[in-house]
């Protein structure tokens, strides 16, 4: 069957983490690094990172309470070690390759660009009153500019909090109260599938409701003016005169580097909370070895930055490596279904990272819409945001990849910091199974527990994933709401890391998603999650992609019956699957 059928990856990342673990196999650090975690870790963060004060302490945490702490007493600055720290050696290394929305407009940004961009931003918040600590709320399109105030943020000691440039008035003004942003920045427009999208009006809506902000930057995205109020400041304007140079503010490894909201079970959303160190050589550690990424190749992660993939693997993981990474700021299917394969030719991308939402969206036009483009230039494919079904594994493993390039499918979320569970890394010439995350990154020591809450040991079984062990890359909390974050993520099951999912282990002892716990059916008995069961609907028919975003599925609870029906959110197929 597809679900044991075996694939061979053409390669797989050599673990060479830091000089004290050189020459070690993957089993060996996988070994040390639950085994002995501050070894482990504490070596690899003295020699990735660099520091402006050593920690004293690698770890100090307790997950019955929800105490994450790591690399006490020590001081860096993330913006240093995503810019500086490159700028040092090759300035004119391409950072970002802005794949603008029309095709073949695209835009390279050197790490000296990209970092007296950033510092001229920062200096620009400092100027209007912006203190260490204080929140920054980010509502722009993916684009170098909303890069610069992440980093910029991060340079000065501000807080960031990027919400997704397509959310409504009353979801930014949500955000914005429960942060207590005293700024936003934003974009006057948006440009995304040959339309244009006012975010400037989204704003001044939202701010009405929102009294501690201050001051409203605007950028430009297009040349079309847009009404500024008593708030409003242009950013373009009042940069030019800022100095390009910027000290950058040493920052305790455990203060906040940024928050991100995401949907909570009781419906108000949460502000997860990341911090500087551990995030930062989480997001890096992954981003080199879950996508095999080596020096000079040029990494394709086509997530909006308002997501967490979009930080840790647009952003800060690739920045971290001084990796050349793409900001893709279009559609899948603008001007036509052959775009991201176009791009891939173009750019010369090595590392692909998509969404299976968008997989499925394509897999069902032609497939010269992939073949026409060259693509000898990729190295490693990978899929985000949910469990990938087989038909579309198989079609980007086999179509996509020509059968040649390892298809990694990763599981992590907002919460985790970066990738969890993925094939990679691994031996040379391991496996690769169809559909699976299969194997635990270092440090993460997966459990499924059962309804009792006991531990379910052995292979073939199935049972709520938990993770057993703090990992640097992981949330510290839940903003203004510590309860909360041990309520939701800690106590379901004392002691552990609680996810929400549900997972099966193989045989073999690999991992594979099976949905959330929260929307698992039960039909006469038998437990199915949501992902089992779309992945045999989509196997049984071939039909536009069926996503909360845009199609609620209907569970009849004892029959083995489907509805669909529109989301509250519905307005465009199009516009809505892309």
């Amino acid at each position: 069957s597809l679900r044991n059928r075996k694939v061979k990856p053409i390669s797989a990342a050599q673990p060479d983490l830091s000089s004290h673990l050189a020459g070690k196999t993957y089993a060996d650090l996988y070994d040390l690094s639950v085994r002995d975690p501050k070894t482990f870790w504490g070596s690899i963060a003295k020699e990735r990172l660099a520091w402006t004060k050593p920690f004293d302490q690698v770890t100090d945490c307790d997950l019955s309470s929800g105490k994450i702490n790591w690399f006490l007493g020590g001081q860096l600055n993330v913006s240093v070690n995503c810019l500086d720290v490159h700028v040092a050696k090759d300035p004119d290394r391409v950072a970002l390759i802005w794949e603008k929305d029309e095709p073949g407009t695209e835009e390279r940004i050197t790490y000296r660009e990209l970092l007296e961009m950033t510092c001229r931003l920062a200096n620009t918040l400092k100027s209007y009153g912006v203190q260490r600590g204080e929140r920054v709320a980010i509502y722009m399109p993916v684009s170098p500019m909303a890069v610069a105030a992440m980093l910029a943020c991060a340079r000065i000691g501000a807080i960031h909090t990027v919400v997704f440039a397509g959310f409504s008035s009353e979801a930014l003004a949500g955000r914005i109260q429960d942060a207590q942003c005293k700024i936003v920045i934003t974009s006057n427009q948006g440009v995304r599938g040959g339309r244009i999208f006012d975010l400037k009006s989204t704003v001044d809506n939202a701010v009405k409701s929102c009294p501690s902000v201050r001051h409203v930057f605007v950028a430009k995205r297009t040349n079309e003016s847009v009404p500024m109020g008593k708030l409003d400041i242009s950013l373009d304007e009042v940069m030019v005169g800022q100095s390009p140079v910027c000290a950058p503010e040493p920052m305790d490894s455990e203060e906040m580097l940024f928050m991100l909201y995401t949907s909570g079970s009781t419906g108000k959303p949460k502000g997860i909370v990341h911090t500087q160190a551990g995030y930062l050589l989480y997001a890096s550690l992954t981003h080199q070895y879950v996508f095999d990424y080596t020096p000079g190749d040029v990494f394709g992660c086509v997530a909006d930055i308002g997501w967490i993939t979009g930080h840790s693997y647009v952003v800060y993981g690739p920045l971290c490596n001084g990796a050349t990474s793409v900001l893709f700021e279009s559609t899948p299917v603008y001007p036509n279904p052959g775009r991201y394969w176009e791009t891939v030719q173009r750019l010369r991308i090595n590392q692909f990272y998509g969404a299976p939402t968008a997989i499925r969206l394509l897999l069902k036009y032609e497939e010269n819409w992939v073949k026409k483009y060259d693509r000898s230039s990729l190295k490693t494919l990978a899929s985000v945001g949910e469990p990938i079904n087989h038909e579309a594994w198989e079609w980007f493993h086999n179509v996509v990849g020509d059968g040649r390039c390892p298809l990694v499918d990763t599981w992590w979320q907002t919460e985790t910091g970066g990738v969890c569970i993925a094939p990679l890394p691994a031996e040379p010439g391991a496996e690769i199974r169809p559909a699976m995350a299969m194997r635990p990154f270092f440090g993460i020591q997966p459990a499924l527990l059962g309804e009792k809450g006991q531990i379910i040991t052995g292979n073939d079984v199935s049972g709520a994933l938990c993770i057993s062990k703090p990992w640097p890359g992981m949330a510290r909390t839940i903003f203004g709401d510590h309860q909360r974050f041990v309520d939701a993520y800690f106590k379901p099951y004392q002691g552990q890391y609680f996810t929400g999912d549900g997972a099966y282990r193989t045989e073999d002892g690999y991992y594979q998603i099976t949905g959330r716990m929260d929307d698992v059916i039960n039909i006469s008995g038998h437990r199915l999650g949501t992902a089992e069961i779309e992945d045999a609907l989509v196997r049984k028919f071939i039909y536009h992609k069926l996503n909360n975003s845009v199609f609620k599925f209907i569970y009849h609870k004892q029959h083995n019956s489907v509805f669909l029906r529109p989301a509250p959110s519905f307005k465009s197929f199009e516009y809505q699957t892309l």
